[in-house]
């Protein structure tokens, strides 16, 4: 069987380690002035500008069922990429700070357990242990829903259409 390497940023939301393949990685920014949305979810903090483009801004703690962000020096936003229904999103997700860049076999993913599946499961593929550390694979085109993706989408058009 051949061996497949596949590359992950990892990322810290409060004590918990997560991972997400750098292919849908854009890239990283500080925390961004962000505009907010009227009557938006509440994992939703609002837009930001990216080189002219409008950019949904997630506050990834609050959509994992965490307590809000704290915004501190070490805040920061990733821009991925997301594909849902063949069409590509993009979007900024506020993480509490990025670790570092590894690289994992895919015969090292351990599958999650299906006893008390926590809400966030369903956007998460697994997970690896690095040291003595467990770190969760985010499934990134996972993350929202098709309604939360219509939903962001409509919003992005109103902003636009002003």
């Amino acid at each position: 069987m051949e061996e497949v390497y596949k590359t992950y940023l990892t990322f810290s939301l409060g004590k918990e380690n997560f991972a997400i393949n750098v292919d849908h990685v854009e890239k990283i920014l500080e925390v961004q002035p962000v505009t907010e949305v009227p009557k938006s979810p509440e994992y939703m903090l609002g837009v930001f500008n990216l080189r002219g483009e409008v950019i949904p801004l997630v506050d990834t703690r609050i959509k994992f069922g965490m307590e809000k962000t704290v915004v501190t020096t070490s805040t920061c936003i990733l821009v991925i990429t997301i594909e849902n229904e063949n069409e590509k999103l993009k979007l900024g997700a506020m993480v509490d700070n990025v670790n570092e860049v590894i690289k994992y076999n895919n015969k090292d993913i351990i599958p999650l357990p299906t006893v008390g599946k926590q809400n966030k499961a369903e956007f998460l593929h697994g997970v690896i242990k690095v040291n003595d550390k467990f770190i969760l694979l985010v499934n990134a085109d996972k993350i929202f829903s098709v309604d939360e993706i219509v939903e962001l989408r409509a919003e992005n058009f109103d902003l636009e259409g002003k």
